[in-house]
């Protein structure tokens, strides 16, 4: 991708805003949670998509299997391989790329095709379903962790009162948040040739967790280091709100908080996609 391509694409510009890093330090344990429920083996060979800086693709590597992470976000790649580096995994290598278009990434490449709120804020839902599913191997899996809109955990209210702030979206805008509907993800892997009966979906439950976060250190977080957040802040100071989101998104951290001994257990349901391909 060309400097001027990544100029123009909104979605590498938002992620490449903040640091989504900042905010995978409380993710750590429900990524290595997640994936120890893959039953990832030695033998496969793992595509990460919507990396990040590695919060699954670093205990993926450590099952043993090879993994490729990929992430629209330098920063984020720059940083997954540095976290890979100094970790001593020589199994996992991080790379740029969109999920919409797999540029360079062979048919048939992988046993699993992982993403974990990941490629749905990719902006062609169609276009990422069709791709997840032509770089898997016949007999693979795709699995996508996804959240849930107006769902009554933490991230789906946090993004519910974020957008209230934010700026209006787009024509032709498709919210991320579809791809927890069962609808929408049977339609979309359905244009990309998987019949509803090869697609399973149940909720399940991703854990922030950390004894060194509080509520405010939450908000804090959300609020300097992503991106969607931040532009709503932004939007929020334009129209002297800003206090005010400021103060509901601290209501919200406080109120699921469920960490009796100081930190941060907060418990978000999403939405579990496993496709047979």
């Amino acid at each position: 991708m060309s400097s001027n391509e990544a100029a123009v694409n909104p979605n590498k510009v938002l992620w490449e805003k903040g640091d989504f890093g900042q905010i995978a330090a409380v993710m750590r344990k429900g990524g290595q949670t997640l994936v120890d429920s893959l039953g990832v083996t030695r033998d496969m060979r793992v595509l990460d998509l919507g990396c990040g800086d590695g919060t699954t693709a670093l205990p993926l590597a450590r099952t043993g299997a090879e993994v490729v992470g990929i992430d629209i976000a330098r920063n984020l790649v720059e940083a997954g391989n540095k976290r890979a580096q100094e970790a001593g995994l020589t199994n996992i290598s991080f790379h740029e790329g969109d999920a919409c278009n797999l540029a360079g990434v062979a048919d048939d490449s992988f046993d699993l095709v992982l993403s974990v709120f990941g490629a749905m804020f990719a902006p062609q839902p169609v276009a990422v379903a069709k791709e997840v599913v032509r770089v898997a191997k016949p007999g693979g899996r795709v699995v996508m962790g996804n959240w849930i809109p107006g769902d009554p955990t933490y991230v789906a209210q946090m993004f519910q009162i974020t957008s209230a702030y934010s700026p209006p979206t787009p024509e032709g805008f498709i919210s991320p948040m579809m791809w927890g509907l069962e609808d929408s993800v049977l339609e979309r892997f359905g244009q990309a040739g998987i019949p509803p009966e090869r697609v399973s979906m149940r909720k399940d439950t991703f854990i922030f967790d950390s004894p060194d976060h509080s509520p405010e250190r939450m908000v804090d977080i959300f609020r300097n280091y992503f991106g969607p957040v931040m532009n709503a802040f932004a939007c929020a100071q334009s129209d002297g709100e800003e206090q005010r989101l400021y103060d509901e998104l601290l209501d919200l951290s406080t109120k699921h908080n469920q960490s009796k001994q100081g930190g941060i257990l907060i418990p978000a349901t999403f939405m579990r996609v496993e496709v047979s391909v």
